[in-house]
């Protein structure tokens, strides 16, 4: 009887034992990660794109006449208005063709005058058939003549008029003046390849930029028209050479038809008040792509397999792999999640790249704080 009590409280033990082992077996220990709760957020991504400014009007003044400059009133530098003379060509000549162009007229005014007279003349004689037809004839070829030389002569003033105009150099819009060589006494003619200054008018100025044409064969497929296209952008950015942001937005308002070396060009329109922004100058143009109520996750949280990005999300207690498609643009810290996650979905927020598929995982942070209590308490 004594070995039998001592015997049955053995086999308790032993059948004890045997009951935590098998316990430990099912329910292997749960690795700690820091979960993420998926919610609808906010954001705004951006492109980037190099670009070259230019001013509104960029333009080359070339003189129409040759001659030597007499006078050089333009100030580089500075700013000019529309019809404002920045050179003087030697006038003389020219003043002295539009004098010979005006007597030249005067005298072919006389001429046809008096040819108008003799045919009226001749027209009387006619009736009274004092001449022939012949002789009435060649009366009014002469009338003819005279009154086609009255208008080639009215030609010639008005070319010596031109001329004339001409070399008084002028500005033929408002903006600022370049630097220029050209000094007193040199000679200059309309066959010169340097232009005598150049004006820049920047109170706006255009940024042009390029994208590929897969991303342009995207956009009008999307929005149908170049028109819907351009309507579609939102306000863009500058950035200068130095880092510095403009501070004022500008507009996308056109997108060329044409394909050159697989990139399409675009223009971007900047108001430049101030006149910092310069004709020339190189910067960096971004568009915003603000996107509402969507959900987003950290890099860190995801793994890629053949091109395919993975995270990992926690289903009863397990890591389980979710394959997500995500939006184009990136922060390079962040994905905008298209598809395959849903919000209040839980994910394990870092170190995806560590687990494998149904590893029994557990919240980092709520471990820590457990652990934390029981110290507290203790």
């Amino acid at each position: 009887m004594k070995v039998l009590k001592f015997f049955i409280p053995g086999l308790c033990l032993l059948a004890g034992l045997v009951s935590c082992k098998e316990e430990v077996t099912r329910t292997p220990q749960a690795s700690a990660y820091p979960f993420l709760t998926l919610g609808l957020e906010s954001r705004t991504l951006s492109t980037t794109y190099s670009t070259v400014l230019e001013g509104k009007q960029y333009v080359d003044i070339r003189p129409q006449v040759s001659g030597f400059i007499t006078d050089v009133l333009v100030k580089e530098g500075a700013t000019v208005k529309k019809g404002e003379t920045l050179f003087i060509i030697d006038t003389i000549p020219y003043a002295a063709s539009y004098e010979q162009a005006k007597a030249a007229v005067a005298t072919a005014e006389a001429q046809e005058a008096t040819a108008k007279l003799t045919l009226e003349g001749q027209e009387d004689l006619y009736r009274e058939k004092v001449i022939s037809d012949f002789e009435l004839q060649t009366t009014r070829n002469s009338y003819l003549s005279a009154k086609a030389a009255l208008a080639q002569a009215k030609a010639q003033l008005a070319s010596a008029a031109n001329n004339l105009s001409f070399a008084k150099v002028t500005s033929p819009v408002t903006g600022v003046a370049g630097m220029t060589s050209i000094r007193v006494g040199d000679l200059v003619s309309s066959a010169m390849t340097e232009p005598l200054i150049t004006v820049t008018d920047n109170s706006q100025i255009y940024a042009y930029f390029c994208i590929s044409e897969k991303e342009a064969v995207k956009l009008l497929r999307q929005y149908g028209s170049i028109e819907k296209a351009i309507a579609s952008y939102p306000p863009v950015y500058l950035t200068l050479s130095d880092g510095s942001p403009y501070g004022i937005t500008g507009k996308i308002d056109a997108i060329s038809n044409i394909v050159e070396d697989s990139v399409i060009r675009l223009r971007a329109v900047f108001d430049n008040p101030s006149g910092l922004l310069i004709n020339g100058a190189s910067a960096n143009i971004s568009i915003p792509f603000p996107r509402e109520n969507c959900i987003v996750v950290p890099m860190e949280a995801t793994f890629e397999i053949q091109d395919k990005i993975f995270v990992y999300k926690v289903v009863d207690g397990k890591a389980t792999a979710a394959m997500i498609e995500v939006f184009e643009l990136n922060n390079g810290k962040e994905y905008i999640v298209e598809s395959g996650l849903s919000a209040g979905d839980v994910i394990v927020a870092t170190g995806a790249g560590l687990l494998k598929e149904g590893t029994y995982v557990t919240d980092a942070a709520k471990q820590k704080n457990a652990g934390g209590e029981e110290a507290a308490e203790e």
